[in-house]
This record gives C-alpha cells, sequence and structure tokens, in this order.
C-alpha cells in the first residue's frame, strides 16, 4: 500500500484545527498561515487558507507551487441537508461541485456554468459538471457523501429547497470544490473530511455543537493519519 510521507493539511479557520494540534509535534512556522509539524513517519504541513473559494483557492495554489506534497487533506466544518447525517457526524465527501457559479434567471431559478454550456461537464477535471475523488486505495470507515460548494451558505427555506431539488447534495461547505479544483487540476492525491456542525436549515445557531463537530473532526483525522504512517 502507497505511503504518503508530504501532507498538506488545508483548513479555512484556526479553530478547526486546535484540537488537532495537540496530536503533532510543531517543527517550524513558514509564515502566520503555514505551519508545519511531524506526525510519525509523515511530515504535515497545516495551511490555514481562509474562509470560502477565493481565499482557499489562492493560498492553496500558492502553496503548492512552493513545496510537492503526496497527499492534500481539506478539512473543516460542514452543514448537513439530510437528517440521516446528525452533527457531530465525521463524513469524506467524494463528490463536490459548485453550486451558486451561473446565472440567476428573472424566475429566481439558477443554472449552473455547465447547464448554460459555457463549459463542457466533462472538461477536465470534472466529471458531468462534478468533482470527483481521485483517491480509491483507503477506506477510513467515514460515510461517503455528496457536496456543494458555495460562496453563501444555505439560509433561507426557499434558498434551501431550491439546492436540495437541483443538486440532491447531503452536505455544503465554503471551500471544498475549489480546494479539489486545484488538486485534481495539478493531479494530486486530495481527501476531504468534514465534521457536521449543522443541519441547513432556516438559520439557527442555536441548533449548531461547533465544539463536538471539531472534536470529532479532530479524531478522525488522527485515525486517517495513523492508517498512512503503516
Amino acid at each position: 500500500m502507497k505511503k504518503f510521507y508530504n501532507i498538506l493539511i488545508v483548513s479555512s479557520t484556526k479553530f478547526e484545527v486546535e484540537n488537532l494540534l495537540k496530536y503533532l509535534n510543531f517543527e517550524s512556522e513558514k509564515s502566520s498561515s503555514l505551519k508545519l509539524y511531524s506526525y510519525r513517519n509523515l511530515k504535515i504541513d497545516i495551511l490555514i487558507s481562509g474562509i470560502g473559494i477565493s481565499f482557499t483557492t489562492y493560498s492553496l495554489t500558492k502553496a503548492l507551487s512552493e513545496k510537492k506534497y503526496e497527499l492534500v487533506l481539506n478539512i473543516g466544518l460542514c452543514g448537513s441537508f439530510t437528517h440521516k447525517l446528525h452533527v457531530g457526524d465525521v463524513v469524506s465527501v467524494v463528490s463536490d461541485e459548485f453550486a451558486d457559479l451561473g446565472i440567476t434567471e428573472a424566475d429566481n431559478s439558477f443554472k449552473t456554468l455547465f447547464d448554460e454550456n459555457f463549459i463542457n461537464k466533462n472538461h477536465f477535471p470534472f466529471k458531468n459538471g462534478k468533482l470527483i475523488s481521485n483517491l480509491k486505495y483507503y477506506n477510513f470507515d467515514l460515510p461517503k457523501v455528496k457536496g456543494i460548494t458555495v460562496n453563501s451558505t444555505s439560509g433561507s427555506v426557499e434558498q434551501i429547497k431550491k439546492r436540495k431539488e437541483k443538486f440532491n447534495a447531503d452536505v455544503e461547505t465554503m471551500e471544498g470544490a475549489a480546494a479539489a479544483y486545484v488538486c485534481f487540476s495539478e493531479k494530486l492525491n486530495f481527501l476531504q473530511i468534514r465534521a457536521v456542525s449543522n443541519i441547513v436549515e432556516h438559520r439557527n445557531k442555536d441548533n449548531w455543537n461547533i465544539p463536538l463537530a471539531i472534536s470529532n473532526l479532530s479524531e478522525s483525522v488522527i485515525y486517517i493519519l495513523k492508517i498512512i504512517s503503516i
């Protein structure tokens, strides 16, 4: 089984990786957003990309231009569209797509760039308009889910209904497809691991549990690193 030695973990914010850091050995600081750690036989760089598609695309592309990695691991929180997933569940996002990059029609319906034929649905690295996981030979016993990535999270009943109907996704993030697009374009091994912090519904933060999600996320990431380091 292939071993990964240089791993880049990408997270949008510092607090999403705080629990994880207690398991790692700090080595050095390259910048305020990129720090170097180790774990067993793995060299692990952690990049804080910033929230959203634009910041993630830039900071990840810059990091990849400066160092070669065998695996990029995008981790963080997500919202769930399905009640089959519960707050605190950790999932592997194996399919992702940009869900608000396109055209809003006069009737408030939404069409993607693929719907309008601005981009071929199978133009590399897309497959039928989606970014499909390219890493098949590890089974981490996590639920495999479909995701969408948005610049603004779903918060109104109408918006949630439309996105559910159009994309039939399980989870929603603000960075996943951006990280996947960069890595797949560069033909790099990529995993996206997310913990559910909330159900996507009329925005009500009282129903969220961010500490639980972050705790479970950290445990799952360490579990993955243990398997990789064998």
